[in-house]
């Protein structure tokens, strides 16, 4: 069955979107505004798609609450129409009847952008862990709420919206302490097993990857990753390295801002091969000398993943599968690859609340999960050792300081403690890690206050500490993970 939603009730805006129909589009095609078009047809239906074959809730409310805000959306919502197939299960976006956007599903391969009319080849499964649950505390049957009132009232402010203000959209929020779940609860139309998109959480599960390949000794991070497209003489990215990368110090330009049409969306979205296309980007300053936040440098990394496991789709998923999800439990999670098999590394990752917190568990206990090593010794160390002068380690974010920064919004997490680091993606995805509380918390949503509600989620940590250290919760880092 297919459905078919219009958005030709909004009133036209003059100006950029009505050019871009003169020039029928195919003429103009290298024009940013159209580009731009290009990319929101491409971007609706992979929302779409993964809100109606990933997620399993309504695609038109996702595209009302992630896309229809967003910055010169309204320029052009007026024109897209878009149709969900269930039954080839993809989605087609159209703008004024052009710039086709499709993704469609695949098995083992999430919801993949397309690019041409072809379809891709379904991936081999991968045989899934029968290792046992390393948390199981964490599979209960049923959410968990809070018993506490101080808690649940923490909790459920994190929901609460206020009458005339940018929406929160919470979908889900869950506090666990020694592996055990203290309060959990969910937006009404997200069930708990639902994949939440982690958008740059993504970066967090990469660099856990990446310390799994050096862990094994078959990746370097402090070796120049010596690429052919890096090779030239003279070319300073031939000094890059994996962890310098993991930094955002790589000399890569900053691809995260209102040139959205060049930088990171058009790379995901128009690009057929996001890889080349990031391997290509010249570097703007020298390597290890500036941070900037770099999706072409996780995308880089996200091709080294997959080109040293076989280089293909099916080599990545064993491996994601043997050496990361499988021991930590996660069993609803989706690692989107591109159409090139490479994994969408940089921000296209989707899990469960559940498994984002076993995520976050791992890096509680030092990358050690019931007595297994997964990640280097140090490696949750550096994560937390600051950037150059930013607020960043290496694939997470830190909570020394709070002064503004060149994305909207502050580095930290205003009120949670200094010790706090967190994972975090667009419009307000959280995976906040307190060591002295054995703590984790996670909270994730479609959020355009600024820092994706950043003052909000603070607050909740804050509020969530404060509780436990009066009711004397206190243990051991990674006391729930032994």
């Amino acid at each position: 069955m297919s459905f078919v939603f219009d958005r030709w009730n909004v009133v036209p805006a003059w100006g950029p979107a009505w050019v871009l129909v003169a020039c029928g589009l195919s003429g103009c095609a290298d024009l940013p505004p159209v580009r731009a078009v290009r990319i929101a047809t491409a971007s609706a239906s992979e929302v779409m798609c993964n809100a109606a074959f990933v997620q399993h809730i309504d695609p038109q409310r996702a595209f009302d609450d992630e896309l229809r805000p967003a910055t010169g959306m309204g320029l052009i919502a007026w024109g897209l129409r878009s149709e969900v197939d269930d039954r080839r299960r993809e989605v087609r976006t159209t703008f004024a009847g052009h710039a086709l956007g499709r993704a469609a599903w695949r098995d083992g391969g999430g919801c993949t952008v397309m690019h041409g009319e072809g379809d891709l080849p379904p991936l081999a499964a991968s045989p899934r862990s029968d290792l046992p649950d390393p948390f199981p505390g964490l599979a209960v049957p049923a959410p968990m709420a809070a018993t506490d009132l101080r808690l649940a009232a923490a909790v459920d402010a994190a929901f609460a919206e206020e009458p005339g203000a940018t929406p929160r959209r919470t979908q889900a929020v869950l506090v666990v302490q020694h592996g055990r779940i203290l309060a959990e609860r969910y937006a009404s139309d997200i069930p708990p097993d639902t994949p939440l998109a982690g958008h740059s959480i993504s970066k967090s599960v990469t660099h856990a990857l990446i310390g799994i390949l050096s862990a094994q000794g078959r990746l370097d991070p402090t070796a120049p990753l010596a690429l052919p497209a890096w090779s030239a003489p003279g070319d300073p990215r031939a000094a890059i390295t994996p962890n310098l990368l993991l930094a955002n110090a790589s000399g890569l330009p900053w691809d995260e801002d209102s040139r959205g049409w060049d930088g990171a969306t058009r790379m995901w979205h128009i690009e057929p091969d996001p890889a080349s296309f990031a391997l290509n980007m010249p570097a703007e300053t020298a390597p290890g000398t500036h941070f900037a936040y770099s999706n072409a440098g996780w995308t880089v990394l996200s091709r080294v993943l997959r080109d040293l496991n076989g280089g293909t789709g099916e080599g990545f998923n064993a491996f994601a599968e043997r050496e990361l999800l499988g021991p930590l439990g996660m069993r609803h999670t989706v690692l989107t690859l591109d159409a090139t098999d490479t994994p969408l590394g940089a921000n296209l990752f989707h899990a469960s609340a559940r498994d984002w917190a076993r995520f976050g568990l791992l890096y509680l206990s030092d990358g050690v999960v019931q007595g297994r090593r997964l990640l280097p010794e140090g490696w949750v160390r550096e994560a937390r050792t600051p950037t150059l002068d930013a607020g960043y380690g290496r694939g997470f974010w830190l909570n020394h300081r709070h002064d503004a920064h060149p994305l909207p919004g502050r580095w930290g997490l205003p009120h949670a403690p200094a010790e706090a680091f967190f994972a975090r993606g667009y419009l307000g995805q959280f995976i906040v890690i307190v060591p002295s509380l054995d703590l984790v918390v996670v909270r994730l949503g479609i959020s355009y206050r600024p820092g994706g509600d950043v003052d909000t989620v603070g607050r909740l940590v804050a509020q969530v500490v404060q509780r436990l250290r009066e009711a004397g919760h206190v243990g051991s880092a990674g006391e729930g993970a032994r």
